[in-house]
């Protein structure tokens, strides 16, 4: 690794904690994403709404933002007929959110699900399914991410996969997320896997931090977060929606405000959660509520 991103890893060590950002969807659709269109996209088109996207969140107080290529895969990009501008669209995704960093702010690539299946309960091969995250992980650190989260997935299988990948075709530390279900039987992925199965099988893999994200709000990722911490000698990252999303009207809507969310994340940070940020419905006032509180606490 290079002494940049070590220096991620460094800062990460010595910090009590990390905030992160929030919903880069929620972000996007309410800065004129159209619905059914590809968020990726908007780097080559709208550069400058990304950027700005970043630099929301960063003056809100995150120390760390996602790049917008949750969705930057070839198999994602394909359905949008961009599959071609793979790695400009990625490279431009870290390029952005660089642009929009300060010192001691870091930039870290997302690397969302391939939307697809290995085969043979599908047609993806390993080998095409490996290239392909590999691919968009290049370009990331091409284009100055300091870090890949690798988040929202579902299958063991895959995740290792592209962890897989990237630590062999890029010099970036890894973070790597899965997302559970809460059932009669307790937290499953999609695909079965539990939060200590999501352990046992990441321990010995080339992962920095591990955790779980999306799916959920606050108060059952504060439960997933006890399940992960209790066999997990990495740190722990979370990243909770803010609550189960509602149809009012035409719009989505998301119920937990940046007060009531602020307090559960700082439990967490108490608990010994990491990296504690947003998915679906956070925007930078969840952000700012959660560093204002800190600041009050004096856990700053």
């Amino acid at each position: 690794m290079t002494e940049q991103y070590l220096n991620f890893l460094d800062h990460l060590a010595k910090s009590p904690y990390f905030i992160s950002d929030g919903g880069i969807g929620t972000y996007l659709q309410s800065h004129g994403l159209e619905p059914g269109d590809s968020p990726e996209k908007l780097n080559l088109t709208q550069p400058t709404v990304i950027r700005q996207m970043a630099k929301s969140f960063f003056d809100a107080g995150s120390d760390m933002v996602l790049t917008n290529s949750f969705g930057g895969n070839k198999f994602m990009l394909k359905k949008y007929g961009v599959e071609s501008q793979l790695h400009e669209i990625n490279r431009e995704a870290a390029s952005l959110g660089r642009m929009a960093a300060g010192e001691n702010q870091w930039v870290i690539g997302s690397i969302g699900p391939s939307g697809e299946f290995l085969q043979p309960l599908g047609n993806v091969s390993h080998e095409e399914m490996y290239d392909a995250f590999a691919a968009q992980a290049q370009a990331l650190e091409e284009g100055g991410a300091n870090g890949i989260l690798v988040e929202t997935m579902t299958s063991l299988d895959e995740i290792t996969i592209a962890i897989d990948a990237i630590h062999k075709s890029t010099a970036l530390p890894i973070l790597a997320t899965m997302t559970f279900d809460k059932g009669p039987r307790g937290y499953f992925s999609m695909m079965g896997v539990t939060p200590d199965q999501t352990v046992t099988a990441l321990s010995n893999t080339n992962v920095a931090v591990l955790g779980a994200n999306c799916g959920n709000g606050i108060d059952q990722m504060t439960e997933i977060f006890e399940l992960l911490r209790r066999t997990s000698s990495k740190p722990i990252l979370i990243h909770s929606n803010a609550g189960i999303p509602k149809i009012v009207g035409k719009e989505v809507v998301y119920n937990e405000e940046p007060e009531y969310m602020a307090e559960y994340f700082i439990s967490l940070i108490e608990r010994g959660a990491k990296i504690v940020g947003g998915c679906c419905g956070v925007t930078p006032k969840h952000i700012e509520m959660l560093r204002d509180l800190l600041d009050k606490k004096g856990l700053c």
